[in-house]
Parts: C-alpha cells; sequence; structure tokens
C-alpha cells in the first residue's frame, strides 16, 4: 500500500479519535414505545428521524425490525410480538447495513475487514445470545448457513462448523415464518384455507371447518388438549386440529392419517 493512502487512513483515524463523539439517541431513551401497536411505534420512530431498514419474522411469531438514524448514527432493533412492541435494543452499525463510525473501523477498512458487516445478510437478533461472533471467520460461516437456509439451498458444512449449523437453522426458521401463508401445494391445485382460523373459538371454527368442505374423521384427548383430525376430500388436505382453553390453538396440514382418505 503506498506509504500517502497509509498516513491519510491513519490521519483520519486520529481525526475520529478526536472529534467530539455524536450522542446518539439509545434504545434506552425509546423505551416509551414498549407496549404500544407496532404501525404506532412505526409512526413515533419515524418523527424521531429513525428510517425503516429491514424486518424479519421467526416461526415463534416475533417479528423484528431495524431501524436506522442517520443524525446520531445509530442502528435499533424492535421486536414485536402479536402486533405490540415487546422491547427495543441497541443494535450494530452493520446490522442496519453501516460501518461503525470511529477509528477502529477507519482502520479496519484498509484491510477489508469492515466490509464484513455491511456484506452480512443475517442480524445480532438470529444469534441465540443476540450477539454477532466476535471470530471473522465464525461469523462468516454463520452468515453461509444462514442463507443457505434461508434459500432453501441444500445443507453444506464440509468443514463441520457449528456456526454454519446454527446458521443454517435460523435461515430455515424464517424461511418458514416468510412462508406461513403458504399451503404447500405447487401449480393450479385448489386448497382450502385453514390457517387463518387460528385462535378462533372452537365452536365457531368447527362450523368454518365444515363449511368450508372439511369433516372430521377423528378426533382425542390428552391432558387439557383436544386433538381433531379434519379430511377435506376435494382438495386432499389433512389437517390436525389442537384444542386448548376453548380455542384453535395450532391447525397444520399432516398430509397422511389412516382415516384421511
Amino acid at each position: 500500500m503506498p506509504k500517502a493512502i497509509t498516513k491519510a487512513v491513519a490521519a483520519c483515524a486520529v481525526t475520529a479519535l478526536a472529534a467530539t463523539p455524536v450522542m446518539a439517541e439509545k434504545a434506552s431513551e425509546l423505551t416509551y414505545i414498549n407496549g404500544s401497536l407496532g404501525r404506532d411505534a412505526e409512526t413515533q420512530l419515524r418523527d424521531r428521524g429513525f428510517a425503516h431498514v429491514s424486518t424479519h419474522k421467526n416461526d415463534m411469531g416475533y417479528v423484528y425490525s431495524y431501524w436506522w438514524d442517520a443524525s446520531d448514527d445509530d442502528c435499533v432493533n424492535v421486536e414485536v410480538y402479536d402486533g405490540r412492541v415487546m422491547t427495543i435494543n441497541d443494535a450494530s452499525d452493520q446490522d442496519c447495513g453501516h460501518h461503525q463510525g470511529n477509528a477502529g473501523a477507519a482502520v479496519a477498512a484498509v484491510a477489508g475487514a469492515a466490509i464484513l458487516g455491511a456484506l452480512l445478510s443475517h442480524k445480532s437478533h438470529h444469534h441465540e445470545d443476540n450477539q454477532h461472533h466476535s471470530d471473522r471467520d465464525a461469523e462468516l460461516a454463520y452468515d453461509r448457513g444462514y442463507k443457505d437456509g434461508l434459500y432453501h439451498h441444500p445443507f453444506h458444512n464440509p468443514d463441520r462448523e457449528q456456526a454454519y449449523v446454527d446458521g443454517y437453522h435460523a435461515g430455515v426458521n424464517e424461511r418458514t415464518a416468510n412462508a406461513e401463508h403458504h399451503y404447500g401445494r405447487g401449480g393450479h391445485a385448489q386448497v382450502a384455507r385453514f390457517k387463518d382460523l387460528q385462535d378462533a373459538r372452537a365452536a365457531g371454527g368447527m362450523s368454518e371447518l365444515e363449511r368450508r368442505g372439511f369433516r372430521q374423521v377423528d378426533n382425542f384427548t390428552s391432558g387439557n388438549t383436544r386433538y381433531s383430525i379434519q379430511w377435506q376430500p376435494e382438495s386432499r388436505q389433512c389437517v390436525q386440529v389442537t384444542i386448548a382453553d376453548g380455542r384453535f390453538y395450532d391447525l397444520r396440514d399432516i398430509g397422511r392419517h389412516p382415516k384421511c382418505r
């Protein structure tokens, strides 16, 4: 590397260290949005100067969105469940697709390491501890696994890296959540809707399933939970309905059952 460029980078690093730091608006100052409806929180964040970056789901029903405030050089992560904000947390600049504006990042840019954050497809919440790996190679392996799982590529881990395994599971989780509207049928095949009956009262839900062409072919009880097997002969859907506390707790197409025929 030419000496002139090296000196310029070093000068930038020194300037970054000497400059007065920008007082970013941290998540702790935004906790007043906890408990509010997601759409209301979005409006409040925009009013505070934040711009939406990305949104991610998981198969447990949680939605994570990332917001960037350019004036404060700040990234936050908002966790929503059942339409309401559960928590708001600080996130790394890389989670919002930006580099941290400090001397370390400036120097790392020379070696190309700082581009890592901007190239990562996954976010910090995908990790169980909500933190990116500090080891660059592990983080790259995790991200490769995440992308393979997210885009339904075959599991391919020749180096047997645990980080890849963890990333793959996270990618599959998000892919499943993003396809929750899908009924698993391709082409022009007709399907009977049932996923919209989640949380419906059992009595009304059963009547609606019957109206849509389903008929109960089996049912059994385990503890306080009841299971009903519903068969739709025209679309050949075999759906298991889990009923708890008088409501449809879960509905899923199980594909086969001895009495689904």
